[in-house]
Order: C-alpha cells, then structure tokens, then sequence
C-alpha cells in the first residue's frame, strides 16, 4: 500500500527520494543510490548508482548481492519444542480473548498488520504477567484469565527495546559493555601513570581526578541561547580530548587515552588483540560481542545519544551476549530490524542463534520477512487491524503458516520460501 502511495507522488510529477531497507521497496524504486561498501570508516561511497533492472552481480555492494541472490539469508533448520507458556483468554486492547502458547528455547515470532493486536498480546499480556511471576511486582498486566505451562524453566524476562543505553552525554557502549574498565586498568598500569600516582579513576571522564573540569569529560561547551537552539562548542581547554594533558602524556603502545577511545570497536578489537597480556586479552573479549552483532563501525568514545534506536537495542543484545553466566532468560525484541540492511539481519539472526544455544528464549514482533522465514515458531496476528483484529489466525512453522489462505503473512512467506502456489 505504501508503494501504491509513493508511485501515486511520483505519477503526479513529484519527486520522491526514500531512505530505506526494505527489499520491496528497493526493488519497486526507478533508480537506486548505494551508499557504502560497508559502514563508519569503511563507508562513504556511492557503490552503486542506476536502475534496479541493470543490476550486476560481482559487485562491492551489499546491496546488489543481495538483490540478484548472490547473498542471501538461508532458511534455518526448525528448532524443535516441547515447553512452553500458555497465555488465556487474553482480552486486552482488540484481543478477542485468545489463547497463545509461546514456545521456550526457540526462536518464536509474532506477526500480522499494523494493529492487528501484536503488541497488546506480548508486552501488554505476556511481558507483564511474566515480569510479576518472576519478579513479584511491576506493571499491570493486560485483561487476560492467567498463565499456565513451564514459567518455572526460565528466571528472566527481558524487553529489550530500543531506548538509549544512558542517560549521560559520557554514555557508551564501551562503559555499558564494562570494556572501558579494563582499558582503565590497562592504563593506570603503566609505569608512567604508576610515578605519577594515576589511578583507574584519572582515565574516566565520570570522575574528577584526570578528567578536563572545563566540560566534566564531555569534550564540549553547551551554550543555552535564549530565544534559539542551544550551541555546543568544542572545550578550549581541552580541545575536546576530554582529560587533562597529564593524563593524555600517558601512553599505551604509543597510544594515549583519548587515541583508545576515538578508536571504531573494529580497530580497537585489532589494536589490543596484537598483545598477549590478560588486561588485552579480557579487553578484546568484553568488545567482541560488539561486533559479533554488527557494530564494529562505532567508535569506543561515542556518546550513546548519538546511536540510533536500532543501534541502541543492539547495543543492550551485545551486553546479554556478554554475560557468561546467565541464567535462562525469555528475551523480547520489538522490531529489531528498524533500520538495518540484509548484511546486518543476517548477523542480527546469527546473535539470536547464540542467545538460543546459551539456553535462552527469543519472541520477536516483527514484519521483515527475512527473520519471519526464519522462525522456529510463528504466531499470525489479525487477520486486520483495530476492531477487525485481535484473533490469531494461525501459528506454527513458516511452511505451514504458509499454507493458510487467511494469512496475509502466509501469502508473502509462500513466496520468500519459493514454495509452490
């Protein structure tokens, strides 16, 4: 329908230009733009450019592998399941008292239009009932009769959205991850920071010792302007490095605090993993989840509000990834694919498969047919929107959800699975 709308613009002699993801889009577009090849500072250049009907394979693009099917997401093996937790009658919002079994240990998927009662049924309902049982107190849940089956075969229940890690100017990924601690470590254990008498503490820029007091660690000046938008200027004292110059002569490897932190996860992965030491080694292992979810083009030092929803939720993914010891956990993502290319859905998918091996749950609410395809488990919401929804209107593997003539789902997986009509 959204196509139909911007063809419509189009016809009528306006221009359109659309920044977007989304295969179909891509591929109902008269020209297309490619930006890359790959992201941060391996990015910035117009890979492809032309119509979507000339497109070549053997290219740098990303984009254009996955468009001609050089690249693509295959289609996993099912897990299979026996446990699960039974959500009754649920009634909240459009829900037309619906009973829902979610799978455990697997990765399960929920779908449907635009309101057709997603997200009432798992963080109105099931999010909220669950985080009582396991934690005796939080928000009301939605209407619904109880929850019945296995609650007991996990501890956890995680919503991970897509809200900021911090909610400081100084919040990163690399504090969030505990990786700067270690960095922190790292260079109060020189000798040089040792004569001085440079503790972890002169290497944050949360804590007065090292940090340049002029800005408080930010490397900025904010200037409120009365009747405009505030102005933030780089720190003259500073000149936005953020410590005291006593504390930038201390170097690691010819590298000073400031050099670590300006740093992409990327190359500071390369940078400490040329050292054998166990600081590096336990540095490198607190950053590798970063990457592992996509990440790597970000820098250590970057400031948390300047991270996208998408990067943020990442982000919170790579800190569970983390946790070695973690006992089994129902993890919930609300549309994780905003934003993101194929390239990035593939390794998205390869992070759930992780948490999943760890013992842990995956629910996710989502339209992007390259993970629905790729679920354990569907649950189909609607079959429309508002009063028209509310039902569930088939669940199961993708191929049989497949085989439902009432799913608008079903229709679009027939075809992403290549199945035969």
């Amino acid at each position: 329908m959204l196509i139909d709308v911007l063809r419509q613009l189009r016809d009528l002699g306006n221009t359109v230009v659309v920044v977007e993801h989304d295969e179909e889009i891509m591929r109902a577009a008269d020209y297309i733009i490619d930006i890359g090849p790959k992201a941060g500072r391996l990015g910035g250049e117009v890979i492809y450019q032309g119509s979507v009907n000339r497109l070549k394979k053997a290219t740098d693009s990303y984009t254009v592998r996955y468009l001609t099917g050089e690249d693509k997401i295959e289609v996993p093996v099912r897990r299979k399941w026996n446990n699960f937790v039974e959500v009754k009658s649920a009634a909240q919002n459009n829900l037309k008292g619906i009973d829902v079994k979610f799978p455990l240990n697997v990765m399960t998927v929920v779908t449907g239009v635009s309101g057709s009662g997603k997200s009432s049924l798992v963080r109105d309902v099931f999010y909220r009932s669950l985080v009582r049982y396991y934690e005796g107190s939080g928000d009301t849940p939605g209407t619904h009769v109880n929850l019945s089956g296995d609650m007991a075969l996990a501890k956890h229940i995680e919503f991970v959205d897509q809200n900021p890690i911090g909610k400081s100017s100084r919040s990163n990924a690399a504090t969030y991850l505990k990786a700067f601690d270690e960095i922190r470590k790292l260079y109060a254990d020189q000798q040089a920071a040792k004569q001085m008498g440079f503790g972890q503490s002169y290497f944050s820029f949360n804590m007065e010792g090292g940090r340049c007091e002029e800005c408080k660690g930010d490397g900025t000046i904010t200037v409120a302007m009365q009747f405009m938008s505030d102005i933030t200027l780089t720190c003259e004292s500073c000149h936005g490095k953020r410590f005291k110059q006593e504390v930038l002569d201390i170097e690691y490897r010819g590298k000073n605090i400031n050099d670590i932190l300006e740093m992409t996860i990327n190359q500071a992965i390369e940078f400490f993993s040329e050292a054998k030491g166990s600081l590096e080694k336990k540095i490198v292992r607190r950053l590798q989840p970063l990457q592992d979810v996509g990440l790597g083009y970000i820098k250590l030092g970057q400031s948390s509000s300047t991270l996208s929803g998408g990067e943020n939720q990442r982000v919170k993914l790579a800190y569970f990834l983390s946790n070695e010891k973690q006992e089994p956990t129902i993890f919930i993502f609300d549309e994780p694919t905003t934003g993101l290319h194929f390239h990035d859905i593939k390794t998205l998918l390869k992070a759930f498969d992780a948490l999943i091996e760890k013992g842990h749950t995956i629910v996710i609410i989502e339209h992007n047919m390259d993970v629905i395809k790729c679920a354990d488990h569907i649950i189909d919401m609607g079959p429309e929107g508002g009063d028209k929804g509310g039902f569930v209107v088939c669940t199961g593997t993708p191929e049989e959800v497949s085989e439902e003539p009432n799913s608008y789902t079903g229709r679009y997986l027939k075809e992403k699975l290549n199945l035969k009509n």
